[in-house]
């Protein structure tokens, strides 16, 4: 009688992701050009309310996973790619700020502007 086989242990598929200041300021810095100044202006906003007190912790989880995509080196469309490279993460970035509209405060909006007009001044 044979033995009976042992399960195998799943390896991840996938590191966890890591938000962070650093990562976000680092990914736009080196792409800001190829991301665009809409997106830019999206991420920007999205970053002002996921740093706020007053969102509630399902949207900075919301907001939170689209920044992730944006930082992070694998997407569905690599970002190296020449005009398309950022079509996935402004698609993510819209998906989480009509997700979230409701906690997108007018300031969130103005200081992402801001942001933005400072960043390319």
């Amino acid at each position: 009688m044979a033995t009976p086989r042992k399960p195998r242990k799943k390896k991840p598929t996938a590191t966890r992701a890591q938000y962070s200041d650093r990562s976000f300021w680092a990914t736009v810095k080196r792409s800001a050009k190829a991301i665009g100044e809409s997106t830019l202006t999206t991420a920007f906003t999205l970053y002002n309310t996921f740093n706020d007190d007053k969102t509630p912790i399902w949207a900075k989880t919301v907001v939170g996973g689209a920044i992730a995509y944006l930082i992070l080196p694998l997407d569905a469309i690599p970002d190296y790619l020449p005009v398309i490279g950022f079509v996935d993460d402004a698609g993510a970035l819209a998906a989480a700020s009509a997700t979230v509209a409701a906690h997108i405060t007018p300031t969130h909006k103005r200081e992402g502007k801001r942001q933005m007009e400072e960043f390319f001044s």
